[in-house]
């Protein structure tokens, strides 16, 4: 899609979610929503997936600053960050990227855009 940091890690896919979850945390970020995509489809439909895991990142201090600016931006939280198995056992990790996915003339936005576009490329690049 082009709106994302992605990396491919040598964990498995358990081991990702909860390294993912930790470089989160040590750039200021804390996971507001976990969603398990595998188990929410076979309930719901009965089928079966590779495993899947959607983490809602929050930072409240930019959520903060980014919705007094402009509150159409919550359309964009929290940072949704991806965890998946692909077929060959490979696991990827992707992170929204703010300065692709919010395109601002607005000076005050496109820093914070920045300020948290960083924190995420480095959470993701210690894993």
């Amino acid at each position: 899609m082009g709106l994302d940091i992605t990396k491919e890690v040598a964990y498995s896919f358990a081991e990702a979610v909860e390294k993912v979850k930790e470089a989160l945390k040590g750039v200021g970020f804390g996971i507001l929503v976990e969603i398990d995509m595998k188990d929410t489809i076979k309930k719901k439909i009965g089928k079966d997936m590779m495993n899947y895991v959607i983490l809602g990142a929050c930072n409240p201090t930019y959520a903060y600053e980014v919705l007094n600016i402009d509150p159409e931006v919550g359309l964009l939280l929290p940072c949704n960050v991806i965890v998946y198995e692909k077929s060959d056992g490979s696991v990827v990790v992707s992170a929204i990227d703010p300065l692709k996915a919010l395109p601002s003339n607005d000076e005050k936005l496109s820093k914070i855009a920045e300020e948290v576009a960083d924190k995420l490329k480095k959470a993701i690049d210690v894993l």
